[in-house]
Order: C-alpha cells, then sequence, then structure tokens
C-alpha cells in the first residue's frame, strides 16, 4: 500500500520529462517548411505533449495526496480502492498513449485520444474520491488544503462529465451550447486540478514552516472560497468570442477581477518572505515554491489583462494564450510538483559542487522560462496585430516575418528542456534509491 503513492510520482515524473521531450520536438516544427504527418508530425506532437504535461500534473497530484493521507487510516477496503484507482489509472495512461502513437484519435482539444479511453479516468478518479473520504473521514476539524484536495476531486469528476457532453447528439447538433462547453470545460478542469496542486503547496508551506494554524485561518478559507468562486464562474473569459448571452460574460468579467485581490496578497506576503528567503532559501523544496509565487504573480497578471474584453478580442487564438497556458503549467504546477518531489523523495547533495551545480540550474529555469515566455508573447503580438488588420500581409508571410521569435522560442524552449529535465531525471533516479517512504506527515 505504501508503495502506490510514490510510484504515481514516478510516472508523473516521467510523464513531465515526456511533455517538454514532446514540446521540444513539436517547437522544431515550427522552422519546417514541409508538413511532417505520422508521429513525428505536428499534428501528433502537440497532442502528445499537451496530453503528457496535462497528465503527468494530474498523477502527481493524486500520488502527493496518496502519500499524505495513506498513513491516516490502514484497512483492507481502503488499499483494495489504492490499488483499484492505481490500475485504473495505468490503463487509462496506456490505452491514451496507445491511441496517439497508432493515430487513433476521436476525441477534443486536450483530450484528442479516443474517448473510450476517458471511462477509466472517471471511474478511477470516483474511487479516489471514496478513498480520500475513506482515508480522511469528518471526525476532525479539516485544514484549508484538505477542502482544497476535495474541491478538486469533486468538481474534476463534475466537469469531466461535461467534458463529454458532445458525444451526444444533441450538442453535436447545436454548434454554439457545444463551443460554448468545451471552452467552459477546459478551464474548469484546469481550475479543479489547480485546487490538488495548490492544495499540496499549502501543505508544504506548513510543513516547512512548521506553523499550522495559518491552515485553519479565516483569511485562508477566505482565500480558498475565492477560488472556488473563480473556478465555478471564471471560464466565462473563454467565450467572450461567442454569441451567448451577455450576462454570461459580464458576469466572467466581474469574477476575473476578483482575482486582484489575490495578487494584491501576494504582493503583501512578498515583504514578509524576504527574512524567508534567507532562512530557508538553501531548502530546495521552500526555493521551488518561492519561484511558483512569483510565477502565479506574472501569470495572474497576464490572466487578468487577456480577460479584459478588449483586449481579449486581440490576444485570442495567439501564443499569448498559449503563455499563460505555458506560464501556468510550468511556472506554478511544475515548480510546487519539483518542490514536493524534493520534500518527499528528500534526495541529498554529497558535496558543496553537487549544492551549486543545482543552484545553478534552477536559475538557469528561472531565467530560460522567462524568455521563452517572452517570445511566445511576442509572436503573440506579431499575430495579434495581423488578426487585427493592422498589418497588411497575409498569414504565409506574417509567419515567416516571425522568424525571429521562432527562433528565440526553440532556442530557450531546448535550454528549459534540458535544464528542468535535469531536475526531474534527477528525482526520478533518486526515487529508486528510497528503501522505505516513511515521511512526516
Amino acid at each position: 500500500m505504501r508503495n502506490i503513492g510514490i510510484w504515481l510520482i514516478r510516472i508523473a515524473l516521467l510523464l513531465l520529462l515526456a511533455g517538454l521531450f514532446f514540446g521540444h520536438l513539436a517547437s522544431e516544427s515550427y522552422r519546417i517548411t514541409e508538413p511532417k504527418s505520422g508521429v513525428m508530425g505536428f499534428l501528433s506532437l502537440r497532442p502528445l505533449h499537451v496530453s503528457s504535461a496535462y497528465l503527468g500534473i494530474i498523477t502527481a497530484g493524486l500520488g502527493f495526496l496518496t502519500l499524505i493521507i495513506q498513513k491516516k487510516r490502514t484497512s483492507r477496503f481502503g488499499t483494495f480502492l489504492q490499488y483499484l484507482h492505481f490500475t485504473l489509472w495505468i490503463i487509462a495512461l496506456t490505452g491514451i498513449f496507445y491511441s496517439y502513437f497508432t493515430g487513433d484519435f476521436g476525441g477534443r482539444e486536450y483530450w484528442e485520444f479516443n474517448p473510450v479511453w476517458a471511462l477509466p479516468i472517471f471511474i478511477s478518479f470516483i474511487v479516489f474520491l471514496v478513498f480520500y473520504i475513506h482515508q480522511i473521514g469528518f471526525k476532525v476539524k479539516w485544514p484549508v488544503y484538505y477542502w482544497m484536495w476535495l474541491t478538486g476531486l469533486v468538481f474534476f469528476i463534475f466537469t469531466f462529465i461535461e467534458n463529454y457532453l458532445w458525444i451526444s447528439p444533441y450538442f453535436r447538433e447545436h454548434f454554439i451550447a457545444d463551443m460554448t462547453i468545451q471552452w467552459k470545460v477546459n478551464g474548469s478542469l484546469v481550475g479543479a486540478i489547480n485546487q490538488i496542486i495548490y492544495g499540496v503547496a499549502f501543505y508544504l508551506m506548513e510543513k516547512i514552516s512548521g506553523d499550522e494554524k495559518s491552515s485553519y485561518q479565516k483569511l485562508s478559507f477566505a482565500m480558498y472560497f475565492l477560488g472556488i468562486f473563480n473556478l465555478m464562474f471564471n471560464w466565462g473569459h473563454h467565450i467572450y468570442l461567442l454569441p451567448t448571452e451577455k450576462f454570461i460574460h459580464y458576469i466572467a468579467y466581474a469574477v476575473s477581477m476578483t482575482e486582484w485581490i489575490i495578487l494584491i496578497r501576494i504582493f503583501y506576503k512578498w515583504s514578509k518572505q524576504i527574512k524567508e528567503n534567507k532562512q530557508f532559501y538553501y531548502f530546495f523544496p521552500y526555493r521551488f515554491l518561492m519561484a511558483a509565487d512569483y510565477w502565479v504573480t506574472i501569470n495572474l497578471s497576464l490572466a487578468l489583462f487577456m480577460s479584459i474584453p478588449a483586449i481579449n478580442l486581440f490576444t485570442h487564438g495567439t501564443h499569448i494564450t498559449v503563455a499563460h497556458a505555458m506560464g501556468t503549467t510550468i511556472g506554478i504546477n511544475t515548480m510546487i510538483i519539483i518542490a514536493a518531489a524534493f520534500y518527499f523523495i528528500k534526495p541529498t547533495f554529497n558535496n558543496s559542487k553537487w549544492k551549486q551545480f543545482g543552484t545553478i540550474t534552477f536559475w538557469v529555469v528561472q531565467g530560460t522560462l522567462f524568455f521563452f515566455l517572452s517570445s511566445l508573447i511576442g509572436m503573440g503580438i506579431h499575430r495579434a496585430l495581423w488578426q487585427a488588420g493592422l498589418a497588411n500581409e497575409s498569414f504565409n508571410k506574417m509567419s515567416s516575418s516571425s522568424g525571429n521569435w521562432v527562433l528565440l522560442f526553440i532556442i530557450f524552449g531546448t535550454i528549459l528542456f534540458l535544464s528542468m529535465g535535469t531536475f526531474i531525471v534527477y528525482l526520478f533516479v533518486k526515487s529508486w534509491k528510497k528503501n522505505k517512504f516513511d515521511f512526516p506527515y
């Protein structure tokens, strides 16, 4: 029973590494004038890249939850649920990548694989929800991250059902309703998974600082409810371009603006982090959490501007949206996952040279990610001006004139793949050198 959590984390690390690798191959296709077909073509590399990263984040979140709650209660029923979930998850992952490598597509954006493999995902989440409630129970007062994990699991299941409503002929026959649900689902599913990953971040901050009171404070729960509020309604800014009811757009815009509260809160915490940085900076879990905090601020700022209708009209469908997605996936979620992996696996650097190498690589990751996202924003601005009719040139000429941005995108993407991949490979190898995973829960 105890090994299931670490197995999920190992699989997650492999998926994240695969996501970086397929993303690197996909970026190279920007420089190829003759399109390739098959597995190495962009149409296959994009879903391989997106699904590897997305499923890696989900798997990591479930793995960390398993490690944290598995010792809360030991029973045959709990053990059965844990192994059943793991088996279903492996079946789903195997089927998904089999579907991609054999060209058996048929799904929608972010879930392009054959829809049949969605069934074990759906059932596995229901099993994991039962396992979670079975392990935690309701006899003690829950800290805020317990509620975040429960919210993430419940909303994922509910939204995942919405994600496959398109299978029904009714929705396929009503284009606007179909597109509205699909774009809504993409935002809500990310929000559900963020509840799980951010809950792990709250848990790590509590354990690193030793301050358990913060997880029960009213302010923490106020931020949690604000997060749920955004999870439930913030998706509306994804559908500004669809001819839906205007009140949906207005509500979405108002909800998006409440995120300024989160941004202000982050700035407030910065002033307190100066002393903490000196105390915990050497500690790699804290170092990556600190990086995630900074990337939350940067990415949230970009997201807020993108949610303004007048700006969204220009940015929609450009690489600015891709930069926002990459910033969330790499800058926030992956940073938290690496922090948690360092915390649970607890690798030790044998000498000062390895510590120095780790520090240098850490800063290479941060700097490269900044320039990587900047290149995407540059490509996005160039295309946004063309979409708005401010650049009188053909699409082919517009794409060709973005060559310098594309070159920077490939260069920094390659460096990011190598530097971040170094941490992932290191943690994966170290996870096999642990005989016991007896963590301080």
